[in-house]
């Protein structure tokens, strides 16, 4: 073994798609940054959607800048933009939540009426059975 070989990095560049993962093993020096690091392992080719303009990019969940350096070991994740925004989503199913639990307090409150209006209907049909 080469001492150059000695102090190289190995990392992964990882870019996941709904049903795939693709995950490329690279060697590294040390102070090689990540975007020339995404562009060596050749996925930026392999899918032409990825815009590092646009795409975020992290090792191990912890956003990264594209200037930024890895250790050895470390896992370069291209992440997918979203979408849908997640605050917009859990907006829209608390109103659901709250449009249902008006529906529901609603239909309750119309048996319950019904029942009382049941109820006092019977209780006019009673024959008198005292006499």
């Amino acid at each position: 073994m080469t001492s150059e070989q000695n102090h190289l990095n190995h990392v992964e560049v990882v870019y996941a798609l709904p049903q795939t993962q693709r995950v490329i093993k690279l060697a590294i020096t040390p102070e090689t940054q990540v975007q020339e690091i995404i562009e060596r392992s050749g996925v930026l080719e392999m899918y032409p959607e990825i815009d590092l303009k646009k795409n975020k990019v992290g090792v191990f969940s912890r956003p990264v800048k594209l200037d930024a350096t890895v250790h050895d070991g470390d896992r370069l994740e291209i992440y997918r933009p979203l979408l849908a925004d997640p605050k917009e989503i859990r907006r829209k199913r608390a109103e659901q939540a709250k449009q249902e639990a008006l529906a529901a307090k609603k239909a309750k409150k119309d048996d319950s009426a019904d029942s009382a209006e049941h109820a006092a209907e019977s209780s006019e049909q009673k024959p008198d059975t005292d006499a």
